[in-house]
């Protein structure tokens, strides 16, 4: 039974949750061969206050609505 963890930037809503489930449930179900009912699949939503690269705090460096729905241009520094 495979157990597939997505982490995420919290902020998407549940139609994009439900698509990516769907997505990966298929994908994982066909290249191991497995039933799809035997697919587990986790999403982890961080905070952007919590989650950092190069640095940064996410929140700092995307600004507060980065990645969510119909946004996703890096704000101005």
């Amino acid at each position: 039974m495979p157990i597939i963890t997505v982490k995420l930037a919290k902020g998407r809503d549940i139609e994009t949750k439900r698509n990516l489930v769907g997505v990966v449930t298929d994908a994982v179900a066909s290249a191991l061969d497995v039933k799809p009912e035997w697919v587990t699949v986790l999403i982890e939503e961080l905070d952007r206050e919590n989650w950092a690269t190069g640095g940064e705090l996410h929140i700092d460096k995307f600004g507060d609505g980065y990645g969510n729905q119909g946004v996703g241009e890096v704000k101005d520094k």
